[in-house]
């Protein structure tokens, strides 16, 4: 949104950065978790929910949350920039988001910060899962586009004008890196330039 900016002063969105913390299952654990575990997803909310994924060099990860990061690129409960924090609090389209779902909001914050509360989560999944079947994993952060209207992005945005193509909003890490929205943006350059 700040690159998009610069060539389009009415852009109508802001990237809202929520970072999603992870357990990993225990190897004692990880046999109980064959293929992917996806919970059915909440038409509501752009985000999954907390899943199981096997990893390719081996592991199982368990997660995510969903939580507002207090900085763009706040890996850590620590990390805060104040002024990108105040950034994300005053966009109308996010006070609007906070206004209607605060109180998963709230649960979410709560599961950053309980375990157990965590762990109740994974075992509508997976009940067998324990509390000491898990162990500290990494975070990520999405860049969740927000329209000023309270709008939570959970498709694709690209913004174009005569001088630049900037891709607001790419729904999942895996489509970042996809060749058919490679090949979708150089058609609209080709189609400009």
């Amino acid at each position: 949104d700040k690159v998009a900016k610069f060539t389009n002063q009415k852009l109508n969105v802001k990237i809202i950065p929520f970072r999603g913390e992870y357990y990993k299952l225990t190897k004692e654990k990880e046999s109980l978790v064959k293929n992917l575990i996806y919970p059915v997803p909440d038409p509501n909310f752009p985000f999954l929910g907390v899943h199981f994924t096997r990893m390719a060099k081996g592991g199982v990860e368990a997660g995510p949350n969903a939580v507002l990061a207090f900085k763009r690129e706040g890996y850590k409960k620590s990390d805060i920039n104040l002024s990108e924090l105040s950034e994300s609090l005053l966009w109308p389209g996010f006070q609007k988001v906070a206004m209607k779902y605060w109180k998963t909001g709230f649960g979410e914050m709560y599961r950053s910060f309980s375990k157990a509360a965590f762990t109740k989560a994974l075992q509508k999944l997976l009940p067998e899962v324990t509390e000491k079947d898990l162990a500290p994993g990494g975070a990520g952060v999405r860049a969740q586009a927000c329209d000023r209207n309270g709008g939570l992005i959970d498709d694709f945005l690209i913004v174009e004008n005569e001088f630049a193509i900037n891709v607001c909003n790419a729904p999942s890490p895996a489509a970042t890196s996809s060749l058919s929205i490679g090949d979708h943006v150089s058609d609209l350059i080709m189609k400009h330039f």
